[in-house]
């Protein structure tokens, strides 16, 4: 009798310590994050685009979570990137260019390194972005640029090109293959797609076989496209050094232009969603999809035309807003569900950690956007958002800062002192200025308030 006893208190003791094994298993999902560079909102069929071809994409929104409303708290790719990896506004984690680097305390605090310390094994691969120093030594898997700009064509050894987006397919797909079985991993792909190739004029090299889609369709032009809008900017706005005016000339000049230069655009985001696809195949083929978190956003949004521009930066919703969707099989419930509060770059960071079961340190600003996920109605969340953009100044990128609402939006060129205020409920294209329109004058103040709360709050 004591013989049995013993043995069921052991088995029980076995059971019990097996149980906690696999439920810690359960909770340490495998997370994939996918960044794509430049791309906007609207540039997916998900989001209600009738001509862009994104199938695998869709289907990561119809299983998963997209947020409609979701946008970068800096359009400018370093500084973006910055604060995706840290969850931080740029005025905190301070990567205002192309050349500085996480500090080794910084570093230390951001999600991939956060998940190395809790027992992951972390692989980064495509663009890395941030400073000219990258912690390539930190990751178990790195294959990445490590300064500046990628080129989209790469010369193989028997002479051969390959494109980019297809190099950055086979390292992630390498890296799943050889850390797929090995415990809890996270992988982060950056994708140069489908930010143009910089040259004068700008381009974008698209792969072979993606040539002719879309050789019929017929790209509406903007709402905003023409001359009036530009000539609707402030005077200097209008500086023919403004990068987004240089670089709207060669590629959106004409109607034709514009037909040519968002076909291509496309073209490059349907290269991106292929891997995608390309992704999930393999991970259900490993039988690991079902523990696999997938996570897809845009750096930035970008302009294709509107307001005379061409690019990013400034505070039109073209160029801050950009496509989120979240994927957790384990979350079978709100499949196919759209969100409609607002998501940032900076809550990425806090997602990833608390999907992962890893605390998120205080010095994370981002909220995690896991109660979405799991159909709990979060508390307090955000109804607006602190905007800044720093790099270079007039005339070339004038500077500006705002606050960004669903519905309403204030801008400041900070080195002008000169503010936009939109209703964006009645003018979503940014139409109309209403900052200098006397029965708006009550909201211009209170956002002014709001502006002068954040520039202090968020350092």
């Amino acid at each position: 009798m004591k013989r049995f006893s013993l043995l069921t208190v052991c088995y029980f003791v076995w059971a019990l310590g097996a149980h906690t094994l696999f439920a810690q298993s359960a909770a340490r999902p495998n997370v994939i994050f996918l960044l794509a560079d430049d791309h906007r909102h609207d540039a997916l069929g998900a989001a209600g685009n009738p001509i862009i071809q994104t199938p695998h994409l869709d289907r990561l929104a119809r299983e998963g979570v997209r947020f409609k409303n979701a946008y970068v708290t800096t359009s400018i790719c370093s500084v973006s990137r910055a604060s995706i990896l840290s969850g931080q506004y740029q005025s905190r984690h301070q990567i205002d260019d192309f050349s500085k680097n996480f500090s080794p305390e910084a570093l230390a605090n951001t999600y991939p390194m956060q998940l190395k310390k809790a027992g992951y094994k972390i692989g980064f691969v495509g663009k890395y972005g941030v400073g000219d120093n990258p912690p390539e030594n930190e990751f178990d898997y790195w294959k990445c640029v490590n300064r500046g700009q990628p080129p989209y064509w790469y010369k193989r050894p028997d002479g051969s090109l390959i494109h980019d987006t297809d190099t950055v397919a086979h390292s992630a797909l390498d890296f799943i293959r050889k850390f797929g079985d090995k415990g809890p991993f996270c992988l982060s792909v950056s994708f140069k797609a489908p930010h143009e190739l910089d040259g004068n004029p700008p381009t974008y090299p698209v792969q072979e076989r993606f040539a002719s889609l879309y050789e019929n369709a017929q790209i509406p032009l903007p709402e905003t496209y023409g001359a009036e809008y530009w000539e609707k900017h402030p005077a200097f706005f209008k500086s023919e050094e403004n990068i987004g005016r240089v670089r709207w000339k060669p590629l959106f000049a004409t109607p034709e232009l514009h037909q040519e230069t968002v076909k291509n655009y496309y073209r490059l985001v349907t290269g991106v969603d292929e891997v995608v696809g390309k992704i999930r195949t393999l991970l259900e083929s490993m039988d690991i999809a079902d523990n696999t978190i997938v996570i897809y956003m845009g750096d930035n949004g970008f302009c294709l035309g509107e307001h005379g521009l061409q690019g990013k930066w400034f505070g039109f919703e073209e160029s801050v807003r950009v496509p989120l969707i979240v994927y957790d099989p384990r979350a079978a419930r709100t499949a196919g569900k759209v969100v409609s509060e607002i998501a940032l770059n900076i809550d990425i960071a806090p997602t990833v950690l608390e999907l992962s079961g890893s605390p998120v340190p205080p010095v994370m600003q981002g909220k995690s956007l896991v109660s979405f996920l799991y159909d709990r109605k979060p508390k307090d969340w955000r109804t607006d958002f602190f905007y800044e953009h720093t790099f270079m100044g007039s005339p070339r990128l004038p500077r500006t800062g705002g606050v960004i609402s669903t519905d309403w939006k204030y801008i400041v060129y900070t080195e002008h002192n000169y503010e936009e205020l939109y209703d964006l409920h009645k003018d979503p294209y940014e139409k109309t200025n209403l900052a200098r329109d006397r029965k708006s004058a009550k909201k211009l103040e209170n956002l002014r308030k709001r502006y002068e709360h954040y520039v202090k709050a968020v350092r």
